[in-house]
């Protein structure tokens, strides 16, 4: 925070009134990135996407590989697992609530224009997705595991598609 002051040319208690803290900044940081992100991987997925062929799982799978291949987040991670980690899923924080509302969105849209039928609220779906996403990409943080990208798409669309509309 210190040399973030010293760049800026304002004392580090002005920078900590304005930001609050080093995880304050942290998160609104991601959370731009992430915004911009989830706005990627829709467009990606609608650029190709099938007639017919719902918006969730597609986007999901885009945004799976975009988040797994991020050098940066991959560098944050290996840097400061225990802060990125805690900015990333804190369900208070900016980044997974607003990938939450997101998610959501896209499966209410699935429900408007393809009749899916979820098999819990889609609150409480959107939810579960970002929580199966975030336990498979940063599985190496949490649990000394390799990420597995392919694991976490075939589950989600199972979660998604679960029931036949």
């Amino acid at each position: 925070m210190q040399g973030l002051a010293d760049e800026l040319g304002v004392s580090r208690a002005t920078l900590f009134r304005h930001v609050g803290g080093r995880e304050s900044l942290l998160g609104r940081a991601l959370w731009a990135l992430t915004s911009c992100t989830l706005g990627a991987a829709a467009a990606a997925w609608e650029a190709h996407r099938p007639e017919g062929e719902l918006h969730t799982p597609g986007t999901g799978r885009h945004l799976n590989a975009i988040v797994s291949r991020s050098k940066g987040l991959r560098r944050l991670l290996d840097d400061e697992p225990a802060l990125t980690l805690r900015v990333l899923t804190d369900p208070l924080g900016p980044v997974q609530p607003g990938v939450v509302t997101f998610v959501e969105g896209l499966l209410r849209r699935d429900i408007a224009e393809f009749g899916l039928v979820t098999i819990i609220e889609p609150n409480a779906l959107a939810y579960a997705l970002v929580r199966l996403s975030e336990s498979f990409l940063y599985a190496d943080v949490l649990a000394a595991r390799k990420p597995d990208v392919a694991t976490a798409d075939r589950l989600q669309q199972a979660l998604i598609e679960g029931i036949a509309s």
